[in-house]
């Protein structure tokens, strides 16, 4: 058996024994299906999950980043329409002022102007007032004329002297 053992070794001087290597080359390749079996498929499934994990993960992101472009988008414009509507006010409130101011001055003409037209009017019923006195005066002074000319006969010279006098005497009065 030693010639079949001796053929089996390479070398002579404790080298290579063909069988040990086949054995292990046995062992080797069924280590590497099992590896294949038991670990390389969980592990690459491992893997793909983690691949998919942080795909997912920077979509999400990829969309947070647009969703928030977007958002800032819209507060942009709100701001925007915001500060429209707020020169709108603004303009708005300058035309009511301007509006309110022109009321208010046409409001103290047509006042002033009642006031005028009430003074004009007082005026005017004072001068009535005065005429009809002055009336009164030239009706009682005619009475008292008559009266005069009733007790004497005057002359035409002394009828115009006297009347005269009364009219001189009334506007003293006045």
């Amino acid at each position: 058996m030693q010639v079949f053992t001796n053929s089996l070794v390479l070398g002579a001087e404790g080298g290579f024994l063909v069988g040990d290597m086949l054995t292990q080359l046995v062992f080797f390749i069924i280590l590497l299906v099992l590896l294949r079996i038991f670990a390389w498929g969980p592990l690459m499934n491992m893997m793909k999950e983690r691949e998919d994990y942080v795909a997912n993960e920077i979509n999400t992101a990829e969309k947070s980043r647009e969703e928030a472009q977007k958002m800032q988008r819209e507060a942009s414009e709100e701001l925007k329409k915001t500060r429209q509507d707020a020169q709108s006010i603004i303009e708005d409130a300058r035309k009511t002022a301007g509006q309110q101011e022109r009321d208010i001055l046409e409001s103290a003409r047509a006042e002033a102007e009642r006031i005028k037209e009430s003074a004009r009017q007082e005026i005017e019923q004072e001068r009535d007032k005065a005429v009809q006195a002055l009336k009164d005066q030239v009706a009682s002074m005619s009475v008292m004329i008559a009266s005069k000319v009733i007790e004497k006969e005057l002359s035409e010279q002394d009828q115009e002297k006297l009347i005269n006098e009364y009219i001189d005497e009334a506007g003293e009065e006045r």
